[in-house]
């Protein structure tokens, strides 16, 4: 019987080299409108999240009340400024992520983890669905002290809820930003990929249990 390998992270000395090159960064949301790139209107903060591709996930926060804008990209890992095919390759380090830039005067912080708790499955490692390998693990970064101890406390009570309802443990990655980071953009047709290709793969948007915050 044939076995699929499982998926392995890199190292900093084994990943791939990378380039120190930005990718080109559109200057404008195709949704929204504002700028892919800082800086951000006073207020706003910065969070970072992980659920699979990034295709779907971008398309759920892009449509929240109170973002201001989103992007794809590539962060938790290793080599600088990756492109698509070597993040890829499971040898980046990286995940896929969606950088979400926001306002918590419009849009409550558990609302956002609302969306991410129950538009993906938090209980699997490396993958989501048939997406497999290191770069579609789940993960949420964090960019404050005071987002940290929400995002912790919100893990604690969905996995209460999960584990009430039969499912396994949360292997969801939670680390500060400044230790995950640098973040990379993802090339030009990655943002807001299902917007300009609204037939356009996504494996999101199933719920198992509802995020009660």
């Amino acid at each position: 019987m044939w076995l699929r390998s499982k998926p392995e992270m890199p190292t900093s000395e084994t990943a791939l080299p990378g380039r120190s090159t930005p990718l080109p960064v559109p200057e404008r949301h195709e949704v929204l409108g504002t700028p892919l790139t800082p800086p951000w209107p006073d207020g706003t903060q910065e969070i970072y999240v992980a659920m699979g591709c990034f295709w779907g996930v971008e398309r759920f926060f892009w449509n929240l009340p109170g973002v201001w804008t989103t992007a794809a990209g590539y962060t938790g890992g290793f080599t600088p400024h990756p492109t698509y095919e070597e993040t890829c390759t499971g040898r980046t380090g990286h995940t896929e992520a969606v950088l979400v830039v926001y306002d918590p005067a419009k849009l409550d912080l558990d609302e956002l983890l609302k969306t991410f708790w129950e538009n993906h499955d938090p209980t699997q490692v490396n993958g989501q669905g048939n997406d497999r390998g290191t770069q579609y693990r789940t993960a949420i970064y964090p960019t404050t002290d005071e987002q940290l101890v929400a995002v912790k406390a919100s893990a604690e009570r969905y996995q209460a809820a999960l584990t009430a309802s039969g499912f396994a443990a949360i292997t969801t990655e939670i680390r500060p930003f400044a230790e995950a980071g640098p973040w990379y953009y993802a090339e030009a047709y990655h943002q807001q990929y299902l917007h300009k290709n609204p037939r356009g793969y996504c494996n999101h948007g199933f719920c198992q249990v509802e995020y009660s915050a």
